[in-house]
């Protein structure tokens, strides 16, 4: 199987777009498509869902996922891609869990749901505050109508997903590339292949993406000190901390916690 790694946008994005096939990839951002006209089909792991007019679907971040579309006719769907950072308090559970089931069918979508989905297609671009306000509304009313399981439980023979799913799982211990692999039962030169070639970095620049974005939700939403979060998110120390901090957001970590 081919499989393409997304790299997704630093600011929320929304489409209102025609569906059609889309070949399996991944990213680290959730996604929600609610479908709008005719039908889809989206699939995660190695099942296909079905989805109708109405229907509202959660690919959280390092799903593989797919989308195919059976019936004729004009089929439309909203596909939002939302940067972790924007999830907030739901972090935690985004980066370790996944769905059993992701649709939730019309009947269960409330009309808050449909209210917060339509101001993020007209927020002002940026409008952090705001913008985090109506995901985590969405996120707070629907996350509790799925049945969430442990991504590790999740049965994928897929290389790449199983790398996904265990650094999301672990990301806060002392990971290096050899003890990842030891614990997938591959050698770290299989490991670091797939790195570079399918999430187009290194093994430390994507262990320290996922470190950064646990991070970043403790700083907006906890009063806890800038030295605790930086240990249990993972780094070793404050110092390494703070300078990959700064390559990715161009501030402090205490800048941001003041700015959001």
């Amino acid at each position: 199987m081919h499989l393409e790694y997304q790299k997704t946008k630093e600011w929320l994005m929304y489409r209102h777009r025609e569906s059609g096939h889309e070949p399996p990839h991944l990213h680290n951002a959730l996604e929600v498509v609610y479908v709008t006209k005719g039908t889809l089909e989206a699939g995660v792991g190695a099942e296909l869902y079905h989805m109708e007019t109405g229907d509202l679907a959660f690919i959280f971040p390092d799903m593989i996922h797919h989308y195919q579309v059976f019936s004729k006719g004009k089929n439309l769907a909203c596909y939002i891609q939302i940067p972790t950072f924007l999830c907030g308090a739901f972090l935690e559970k985004l980066q370790q869990y996944c769905p059993q089931a992701p649709v939730i069918g019309r009947e269960e979508v409330g009309e808050e749901v449909l209210g917060a989905l339509r101001e993020l297609s007209v927020v002002e671009k940026e409008d952090f505050m705001l913008t985090q306000a109506y995901v985590q509304i969405i996120l707070a009313k629907c996350l509790p109508e799925m049945n969430l399981i442990l991504k590790e439980s999740g049965e994928n023979d897929d290389l790449i997903y199983q790398t996904a799913a265990y650094i999301a799982a672990n990301f806060r211990e002392g990971l290096s590339l050899t003890s990842v692999a030891s614990e997938l039962g591959v050698s770290k030169y299989v490991l670091s292949r797939i790195f570079s070639g399918t999430f187009r970095c290194n093994f430390n620049r994507y262990l320290n993406d996922a470190r950064l974005n646990y991070a970043c939700a403790r700083l907006e939403n906890t009063n806890r000190s800038i030295t605790e979060i930086c240990m249990d998110s993972g780094f070793e120390s404050q110092r390494t901390f703070n300078r990959v901090f700064r390559e990715k957001y161009r501030m402090t970590p205490r800048e941001y916690r003041e700015k959001h």
